[in-house]
């Protein structure tokens, strides 16, 4: 046996020479070395893998999803109900691969160590907030808080707890948000006329600072169409949030309860030189709702959006949730998604419908 394996290496040996020979005299028959070089890179360098595209949801899982666009890169961040997580990316179509931390975990108990929504991230006057609503387990004591961090990062250095955001009339309040306007901060959320759940409503007030308000609360909301009563007991009007273009004001805002299919988003306005604190300067879009289920794209009750430009500034995006299957209600099923929106002549938003799951969309202009 060993004879002839040694036999047979030895004639593969001879072919093997041999092709070596017919190599080497079909080379130098050729048009030289660099020929060859050539086309060795040819074979080994593979291209790269590019796509100008993504597909929905960013996160397979992230109610309320709240975005904050800074510099070159963003800042998300959702209710997870027990902390606060922020992620960082500097591609909105790649959020599921982005940085994620835990900036604040709630007390073991109190007043806010409980029911943990709604987060959204701002940076006022060169310090970073996060505005959430808590509660200590009992849904009836839900109320606005404050953390604060005076990092030029919001990765980097300490979240302080800097308590409750006292609102007038010291009634339940979620979904805050803050907007600056004409030099001037406001402060909107949804909220309870009195001590009773009846009824969800849109109220501003003027802050002071980014820790205090000035001044009495206005209603500027109330649930009134068929889309936003939507048979509801209560009836909801909820996660108002600021968008300022050209010469008009608006606050939208998702109806129709979070636990039915119906959940819409819709939008007031007023003309950039009215008075945002009367009732009398907000209309209706003649138009909502403006964003509501496509039942055959796997988006259910969307809602409680934001909104961000893509890197290159040239693009508005809303950034929201929506369940993929009906009925899910307002669980974590609800995963975060994004699409372009447009607007019309008259200076109106355009939202169109949500995006069916898994179709491939273009990504925002700069990525």
């Amino acid at each position: 046996m060993k004879k002839k394996l040694k036999k047979i290496s030895i004639n593969y040996y001879l072919v093997f020479s041999l092709l070596g020979i017919v190599s080497t005299s079909c080379i130098s028959c050729g048009n030289g070395s660099d020929a060859v070089d050539k086309e060795e890179q040819q074979i080994d360098v593979e291209p790269p893998i590019t796509t100008t595209t993504f597909r929905n949801p960013v996160l397979d899982s992230g109610p309320d999803p709240w975005v904050f666009k800074n510099g070159d890169e963003y800042f998300v961040t959702f209710t997870t109900g027990n902390n606060i997580t922020l992620v960082r990316t500097n591609k909105m179509s790649d959020l599921k691969n982005g940085t994620k931390k835990v900036i604040w975990i709630p007390p073991a108990g109190g007043m806010n160590s409980k029911e943990i929504w709604a987060p959204e991230l701002h940076k006022i006057n060169g310090a970073w907030y996060v505005y959430y609503a808590a509660s200590n387990g009992d849904n009836n004591t839900h109320r606005m808080w404050v953390l604060e961090n005076t990092s030029t990062d919001p990765f980097q250095g300490v979240w302080l707890d800097k308590g409750e955001l006292k609102l007038p009339d010291d009634k339940w309040a979620i979904d805050g948000s803050p907007f600056e306007f004409n030099g001037k901060y406001y402060f909107a959320w949804s909220g309870w006329e009195g001590d009773n759940n009846v009824r969800q409503d849109i109220y501003i007030a003027e802050m002071e600072n980014p820790l205090s308000i000035v001044g009495q609360r206005v209603n500027i909301l109330k649930p009134e169409n068929a889309w936003e009563t939507n048979g509801t007991n209560p009836e909801v009007t909820e996660g108002p949030e600021f968008f300022l273009k050209n010469d008009k004001v608006f606050i939208f805002y998702s109806a129709g309860a979070c636990w039915k299919d119906g959940y819409s988003i819709g939008a007031i306005y007023m003309d950039i030189n009215s008075n945002p604190k009367e009732v009398n300067s907000w209309k209706r879009l003649p138009n909502n709702p403006l964003f509501v289920s496509n039942n055959t794209g796997n988006a259910f009750g969307p809602g409680h959006n934001s909104f961000f430009k893509s890197l290159d500034g040239q693009e508005d995006w809303i950034l929201y949730h929506a369940n993929p299957q009906p009925g899910q209600g307002c669980g974590g099923n609800r995963s975060v998604r994004m699409q372009k929106f447009s607007w019309d002549s008259n200076g109106f938003p355009l939202l169109g419908s949500p995006e069916p799951l898994n179709k491939d969309i273009l990504k925002p202009s700069g990525e």
